[in-house]
């Protein structure tokens, strides 16, 4: 299974399909199309959700960061420890079977398994144990003459070296896909590689001409076309190393599309006065060291891609002030104000605001109280505080970035006795059934069609 993270029907299958001749002929011998991603379309839960079956709710992840408690302390960083649920690696483990698993999000610190693991882009560096088994990390330092675990600083302002960076950081985890391709007993491997989405948030304006803050004429113009030919590439290399009857998946766990802005979501709140600072901050102040009044707030929010509103409630929070009985009707009165709310041009932002009890079968850890999708993902929520600019900016609050994820990602299943062509509507939990089906493995689905 290849992963590409935030890879985008619009570019994918539209754009550079001229450009792209490998996948293009493997999209004519596959079922193929575009697939609906989780909510919220974030990496960390999608991967995790896609590869067990599972939804956020149900795993309790609902982002890189989350509530370790009913307190007003620092979020704290989701880990593969956070992943209670068996993923694909894990049942083949449990059956006897091998698995090789590559840069996979959520996969650090890594976990035995039967065969290779080398862990995602979470691990704090090279330093770190970052395979399994521990002697795969000397093979791969050699093999690479240093393995890369990420673009350094994707979000900044140094373009040359960030794009060269990913082009390099592609070539390379190419290059070790196929090394262990080779050199592994597997039944199962997967591998995702992060450059598209590395690419997308530094990159977008430069290079899509609908994006609002487009500059035509910039070096970076063709830097999208560049990339998916040399991604192509990559890909042919790889398949060119694997048995002939392999079936072959392709995925993106989100896809991507122009960020037009962010909204200060916390500001909004004050703004509404549900939020209430006891000292006015001295200039750009994260949340999570904002000195408020928590006697007089009724809530507050993180950002990201998605916002995350979290209620203050009494008998919940240490100093929650809003009956358990106004619950529902303090939600209701937040999430109607955040989707009527107008844009800077003062026409409908298209803001939804969802409950995870309504979005899951089941709710675990400390889900958000309300899952603030502005401008329905076309917009960044931005919970810094004490910024000049008002409520609208067109800027992210957390280094340069154009582009936001999207709700549809991509799905390409080349599979002995599976009809090629356009399928129906996909989703991410489509995927684990359908690997399970083809691998043999309890709890398999039909195929998608």
């Amino acid at each position: 299974m290849i992963g590409l993270d935030s890879a985008t029907p619009q570019l994918l299958f539209d754009r550079f399909a001229a450009d792209m001749p490998v996948l293009s002929a493997l999209r004519q011998r596959s079922l193929w199309g575009p697939m609906r991603s989780v909510d919220p379309p974030i990496t960390m839960p999608a991967w995790s959700c896609m590869m067990s079956g599972r939804t956020p709710g149900e795993l309790g992840v609902y982002g890189f960061r989350d509530r370790a408690a009913h307190d007003y302390g620092p979020m704290a960083f989701a880990t593969s420890h956070s992943i209670k649920a068996p993923r694909i690696w894990d049942e083949m483990s449990a059956a006897g079977r091998d698995s090789v698993v590559l840069g996979v999000p959520g996969t650090y610190p890594t976990t035995p398994i039967r065969g290779a693991m080398v862990s995602c882009f979470l691990a704090p560096s090279t330093r770190a144990q970052y395979t399994s088994p521990p002697g795969l990390r000397d093979e791969l330092e050699k093999v690479t003459g240093g393995y890369t675990l990420d673009v350094e600083n994707f979000r900044s302002p140094e373009l040359e070296r960030v794009s060269q960076q990913i082009f390099d950081m592609s070539e390379q985890r190419f290059q070790v896909a196929r090394h262990l391709a080779t050199s592994q007993d597997w039944d199962f491997f997967s591998f995702v590689d992060m450059g598209p989405d590395r690419l997308h948030h530094g990159f977008w304006k430069y290079c899509d001409p609908d994006h609002p803050r487009y500059e035509s004429g910039n070096p970076y113009e063709n830097l999208f076309r560049d990339y998916y030919r040399s991604l192509d590439r990559h890909i042919g290399e790889f398949l060119g190393c694997l048995p002939e009857d392999t079936s072959v998946m392709v995925v993106s766990d989100h896809g991507a599309q122009p960020m037009v802005g962010g909204l200060f979501i916390n500001e909004w709140l004050r703004q509404e006065g549900l939020l209430v600072l006891a000292k006015e901050p001295a200039g750009p102040t994260p949340m999570a060291k904002a000195e408020v009044d928590w006697k007089r707030t009724t809530a507050w929010a993180e950002g990201g891609y998605y916002g995350r509103v979290f209620l203050n409630v009494e008998g919940r929070e240490p100093q929650g002030i809003v009956p358990a009985k106004e619950y529902e009707s303090t939600l209701d009165r937040i999430a109607g104000a955040l989707e009527r709310m107008d844009d800077d041009t003062g026409q409908p932002m298209g803001t939804r605001a969802l409950r995870p009890d309504e979005l899951y079968p089941e709710v675990n850890g400390i889900a958000p109280d309300l899952l603030v999708y502005v401008g329905n993902l076309r917009w960044r929520a931005l919970a810094t505080l004490g910024m000049e600019q008002g409520l609208y900016t067109t800027e992210n609050d957390t280094g340069p970035d154009h582009a936001n994820h999207a709700d549809t990602g991509i799905f390409m299943l080349s599979h002995p006795g599976l009809a090629p062509g356009p399928a129906g509507d996909l989703s991410l939990y489509d995927v684990a059934p359908a690997l399970r089906e083809m691998l043999g493995l309890p709890g398999g689905g039909r195929l998608p069609h």
